[in-house]
C-alpha cells in the first residue's frame, strides 16, 4: 500500500522493526523455557537478556552474503550476545520464528479490524434508527418494485456487519497460532515445553500437528475473511454510487468546502470514495485466491508460499483497515435526501402497488391467474402511457370494479401501509442489539 493511504497502528505492525523485535522475543522466550528446563544456565541467560539486540541495517549487510535472512539476524544477534548466542535458536528452524511471528502480526492485526467493525456497525445502528421511517422505493433487477425504508438499507448492512464481526473473531483465533517444534514438527530436539511456554507467553495456540509451517489453511481462512468484509464494503459503496446517480440522487457522499469533482467539469460531485471502496474490494479478492493457492506445499514444506505472503498479509490488512476507515466516514457523513425518495416513488404511478391489488383481487375470491391478467392489464397501459396513473386505470377497469370499491383502492394507494411491519423487523435487529 502506498504510505498515505496506511494508518500508523496498522502500518507498525507490519514494519521490518516489528517483525524482528518479535523474532528477538520469540529467541528469548525460548531460551527462558529451556532456562526453567535446566538447559541453560541462569547467567547465561541474563547474559542473553542483557546483550541481545540487532540492528537492521546490519542485518541488511549480512544478508547480502548469507542470502538468507533469519541467519543474517542471527548473526548479527550472536555479535552483540557472544558466547552465550550458542544457546539461541537451538534445536529451532526458521519457520518458527517466521511463522509465530506472522501469526503475532496478523493476530494483532486482526484486532485493530475488529475495532473498524465495531465503529461501522455502530455507525450503520446509527442511521439506521435515524432514517428508519424514511420511505423510498425499494428496486429489483434495477427496477422499481415495492416501497421500502432508507433505515432498511442501513439495517440489512448493520447485520451483515456483526456477522463480518463474528467471522473476524473466528479467523483471529485460528491464526493466533505458533510452532517451535522444529525442521519437520518433530520436535526432535526441543521439548514440546518450549513451545508452549513461548505460545502462552505471546497469546497464541501452538499447532497440534505441524510440519516445518504452520498449515496455511489457517492463513487462507484469515484473508478469505478479510475477502468477505471487503465484500460487504463494496456492496454499501455500489448502492451509494447508484442512489447518488444524477436521475436518482437519493444519497449523496459529503462534499466538503473546497473539494473538485473534476479537473474539466466545475460541477462534478463524483462517489470517489464509495468506487476507491469498490476497487480496494477487487484487491481483497485477489489476494484471498492467492492465500488459496498456498494451502498445498510440497510434502512438509517447501517455500513457494513466502513470496506470496510478503505481499498478500500486510497489504490485505492495511488496505481493509484503511478502506473500513473511509465506510465509517462515507456512512457517517452520508447525505440523504427523502424529497428525491418522495419524488421517485412516484416516478412509475402507482404501479408499485401491482401485487397489493392482486393480493386484494384473489381475497375477493378470484384466481391468482385471473388476478394477474386483470391487474397486469392496467399496469402495462400505464407502461405505454407516461400521463396514466394504476390507480386511475384500475378504476376505469369494470373487472376490478366488481371487486374492489373506491376507499378499497384508496386504502391499497397507501406505501405506510407497505411498511407496517418495519418496527417488527427493527425490534429483531437494531433495536435488539
Amino acid at each position: 500500500m502506498i504510505d498515505r493511504y496506511t494508518r500508523p497502528e496498522m502500518g507498525r505492525i507490519w514494519t521490518d522493526q516489528f517483525k524482528l523485535e518479535t523474532w528477538l522475543k520469540i529467541e528469548i522466550l525460548a531460551c527462558e523455557a529451556r532456562n526453567k528446563m535446566g538447559d541453560i544456565p541462569d547467567s547465561d541467560l541474563a547474559e542473553i537478556k542483557q546483550k541481545a539486540r540487532f540492528d537492521i541495517k546490519r542485518v541488511l549487510v549480512i544478508e547480502e552474503t548469507t542470502k538468507h535472512d533469519v541467519i543474517a539476524f542471527l548473526t548479527n544477534v550472536a555479535e552483540n550476545v557472544g558466547p552465550a548466542s550458542r544457546h539461541i535458536h537451538y534445536g529451532m528452524t526458521s519457520s518458527d520464528i517466521l511463522d509465530t511471528t506472522l501469526a503475532c502480526q496478523m493476530k494483532c492485526s486482526g484486532e485493530i479490524l475488529l475495532k473498524d467493525l465495531n465503529q461501522l456497525k455502530a455507525v450503520l445502528r446509527k442511521r439506521a434508527l435515524e432514517h428508519k421511517r424514511n420511505i423510498c422505493v425499494g428496486r429489483s433487477h434495477g427496477i422499481h418494485a415495492e416501497a421500502y425504508s432508507m433505515g432498511l438499507k442501513f439495517a440489512l448492512w448493520f447485520e451483515e456487519t456483526k456477522r463480518n464481526i463474528d467471522r473476524l473473531e473466528h479467523a483471529i483465533a485460528s491464526i493466533s497460532t505458533g510452532k517451535i517444534s522444529g525442521a519437520v514438527g518433530t520436535f526432535d530436539h526441543l521439548s514440546p515445553k518450549v513451545e508452549e511456554y513461548v505460545c502462552e507467553k505471546l497469546g497464541l495456540q501452538p499447532e497440534p500437528v505441524a510440519t516445518q509451517v504452520v498449515q496455511r489453511d489457517r492463513h487462507a481462512e484469515f484473508l478469505s475473511t478479510i475477502a468477505v468484509i471487503g465484500s460487504t464494503l463494496e456492496k454499501i459503496a455500489v448502492e451509494i454510487r447508484h442512489l447518488q446517480r444524477t436521475e436518482v440522487l437519493e444519497a449523496e457522499e459529503y462534499f466538503s468546502k473546497g473539494q473538485k469533482g473534476s479537473s474539466a467539469m466545475p460541477h462534478k460531485r463524483n462517489p470517489i470514495i464509495s468506487e476507491r471502496i469498490t476497487g480496494i474490494a477487487r484487491i481483497l479478492r485477489g489476494n484471498a485466491l492467492a492465500g488459496f493457492e498456498n494451502v498445498a506445499l510440497w510434502h512438509e514444506r517447501d517455500i513457494s508460499h513466502s513470496s506470496v505472503e510478503r505481499i498478500i498479509l500486510p497489504d490485505s490488512c492495511i488496505a481493509l483497515d484503511y478502506a473500513l476507515s473511509l465506510a465509517i466516514k462515507l456512512v457517517d457523513n452520508l447525505i440523504i435526501y427523502p424529497e428525491n425518495m418522495l419524488k421517485n416513488l412516484e416516478l412509475t404511478r402507482g404501479l408499485i402497488f401491482s401485487q397489493t391489488v392482486l393480493l386484494k383481487l384473489v381475497e375477493k375470491g378470484l384466481t391468482r391467474e385471473e388476478s394477474y391478467k386483470i391487474v397486469q392489464d392496467s399496469a402495462m397501459k400505464v407502461w405505454a402511457d407516461k400521463s396514466k396513473h394504476l390507480k386511475e386505470e384500475l378504476n376505469n377497469s369494470e373487472s376490478v370494479k366488481k371487486y374492489l370499491k373506491d376507499i378499497e383502492l384508496d386504502e391499497i394507494f397507501n406505501p405506510d401501509k407497505m411498511l407496517k411491519e418495519l418496527d417488527y423487523i427493527f425490534k429483531r435487529s437494531v433495536e435488539k442489539d
